[in-house]
Parts: structure tokens; sequence; C-alpha cells
């Protein structure tokens, strides 16, 4: 298991504003900020930061998971709302698994951020 994971973005501020808005629905918000960076997390436990940093290549891909289908949506939302590219709209992708249920955007610097459920409704 995972307990966190830093990726570098080009524009701190940007990148900050885009991830506050995109992962509220998830719960998410600033639990830690230092001048080079922050820490996004749920009840005061981060664990997806960003770095300002060079713009990085290739880029990657970030999932977060999702207490339900309808918060895939509401992520999906608001990461275009923001300023975010559409890279897949939400939806099942049964060739993953059949209750697979994901959207994916890319973020200010063009990493690929997916919401993810894998609960059937």
């Amino acid at each position: 298991m995972l307990d966190h994971i830093i990726i570098s973005v080009s524009d701190l501020a940007a990148s900050k504003a885009f991830y506050e808005q995109t992962l509220a629905p998830l719960g998410y918000t600033v639990v830690f900020d230092f001048p080079e960076g922050c820490g996004f997390g749920v009840l005061e436990k981060p664990d997806f930061f960003i770095k300002q940093g060079e713009r990085v290549t290739p880029k990657i891909h970030v999932a977060f998971t999702s207490r339900d289908r309808a918060a895939v949506d509401q992520v999906h939302e608001a990461a275009i709302a923001a300023g975010g590219t559409d890279n897949g709209a939400p939806g099942l992708r049964e060739d993953y698994h059949p209750d697979y249920y994901g959207a994916f955007f890319l973020d200010p610097d063009g990493h690929n951020i997916e919401a993810v459920c894998h609960r059937p409704q």
C-alpha cells in the first residue's frame, strides 16, 4: 500500500488551485503547506503532494479512489471547470473489470489523472 506520492508541477500556484477544486468532491483539502509545495489529504493525513519543479516527461498517471460513481462524475466535472482537459469521460471501463467506473483528465502539466470507483452501482 502506498503512503504518499509527490509529483513535480511547473506552476505551483496554478496546480494548487486546480487540485483544490478538483479533489474537493473526494474530501481532499490542503493539509500541509510549505514554500515549495503542498500536501493534499483527507482528515489531516496528506497522501498526494505537489512540488514546484520542472515539467516532467514522460507524464505520470495517478488514480484517486472514489467512494461512488457520483463522486467520479463530480471530480471529472470539477477538473474540467478548473481548467483541466478531458481525457476520458466518466463511464464503465469493462475491459478492466465489470464494475470499473472511471474518468480521466489532464492536469495543468498534462499528467493523466483519474478518479475511479470499483464498486457496483
